[in-house]
């Protein structure tokens, strides 16, 4: 049985006290939501630490919260510079799960003790070797790097999952580990990221028996994996799963690790799924700028579509007031987005509407602070890294 919270039921009144003196647009995160889908995530963990996806949070301060819950450990970051920030600002254990071609960065954490120690660097093949190897063959600390394998499913000619890494089979794990460890590297753990199973809503039979089968396609490749690399090397970690596939991924004896991140926020797309509801902690308000027709109302900005497949699922989803969708013709747009359906007659120029982004930490990038609220009163205003003046891509 899921647990969680479905978008209907969420208390937006209580935003609109909370914020009652903030102009939109303006975003918040409920900590009472966020702490739950903390907890859940937990719970779905089964005992197995998570790493804390920083590109599906984007505040320092909010992730130092997500840390701060047992069960929490370590940050999945998404680029080197951004490693080197978070270590120097007293986060632990970075694991930056893309590999970079950023060579001035990788050269500033060999130079370091403490970047060294806390920082590993995904790489998948031969030529991230090469050009680590730039670094590493003349640096004063070593490089950790992690071997990302591709944790698609295959079907025949037909590919499953994510495009990310070649590296699928124990063989080439083990070559891509062996030239690390001759150019200096220092091989640090392995990670399969199961896009398949942990970014896909279960919308149909065909979706679930897909999942199925991709997880029990994963224990065997993994444990093979795992075995050639470990006969090579010790292995401080094996990462796996995200937000949608924690409960599946755990369940794999060679995993030491899971990662999750998008679960803390609970964006729209994770309303899909059969076996948890996160409930919606982030969220964001727009205010109604023009009355064009009647049954249409035109709020302020609003395009914040995100990365994927273009597509409706893509918009923001409109969580309050009920009874509003977007005009075809026009969608979620750059400076105004048009809304139409039945509550568009019963709102005022200056009132707002509520909507929830589709994806999590990329609505960050939308605003400079999160306005953190606690039943009805704002009770902390943070900056996300755009707030910061960060912008790692």
């Amino acid at each position: 049985m899921a647990q969680g919270h479905r978008k209907g039921a969420v208390r937006t009144d209580r935003w609109d006290r909370a914020t009652a003196d903030l102009v939109p647009p303006f975003a918040v995160v409920d900590l009472e939501a966020f702490d739950a889908n903390a907890a859940d995530l937990v719970r779905r963990a089964g005992g197995h630490p998570i790493r804390v996806a920083s590109k599906s949070v984007r505040c320092r301060h909010l992730q130092s919260r997500a840390l701060a819950t047992p069960g929490f450990a370590g940050v999945m970051g998404y680029a080197v510079r951004e490693a080197i920030w978070l270590v120097r600002e007293g986060f632990a254990d970075v694991f930056v799960a893309y590999p970079s071609v950023d060579l001035p960065a990788l050269a500033e954490v060999t130079r370091d003790a403490e970047l060294s120690r806390e920082i590993t660097v995904a790489i998948d093949s031969l030529e991230h070797v090469e050009l680590y190897a730039r670094v590493a063959t003349s640096a004063a600390h070593p490089l950790r790097v992690a071997i990302d394998v591709d944790a698609s499913l295959r079907v025949g000619r037909v590919h499953l999952g994510v495009r990310r890494s070649p590296v699928r089979t124990a063989a080439q794990a083990a070559t891509v580990a062996r030239a690390a460890a001759r150019a200096g590297l220092l091989v640090d753990g392995l990670m399969f990221y199961d896009a398949q199973i942990a970014g896909v809503p279960d919308d149909n039979a065909a979706v679930r028996v897909m999942k199925r089968r991709s997880h029990a396609q994963l224990l065997e490749r993994r444990s093979e994996i795992c075995a050639a690399i470990g006969a090579e090397t010790p292995l401080r970690f094996v990462n796996g799963g995200g937000t949608g596939s924690l409960h599946v991924t755990r369940q794999d004896p060679a995993v030491t690790e899971l990662a999750a991140g998008s679960g803390l926020y609970g964006p729209a797309l994770f309303d899909g799924y059969d076996d948890f509801a996160p409930r919606p902690a982030m969220a964001f308000a727009l205010p109604v700028v023009r009355r064009p027709a009647p049954g249409i109302v035109t709020l302020f900005s609003g395009g914040y579509i995100a990365s994927g497949p273009v597509g409706r699922s893509r918009m923001p989803s409109v969580l309050a007031p009920h009874g509003l969708s977007y005009v075809g013709t026009e969608g979620a747009g750059e400076v105004q987005t048009p809304l139409t359906g039945p509550a568009a007659d019963t709102l005022r120029v200056g009132d707002r509407v509520w909507l929830r982004h589709a994806k999590a930490g990329e609505a960050c990038e939308r605003f400079t602070e999160l306005h953190l609220v606690c039943g009805d009163e704002i009770v902390e205003t943070v900056p996300t890294y755009r707030g910061e003046g960060k912008n790692f891509g």
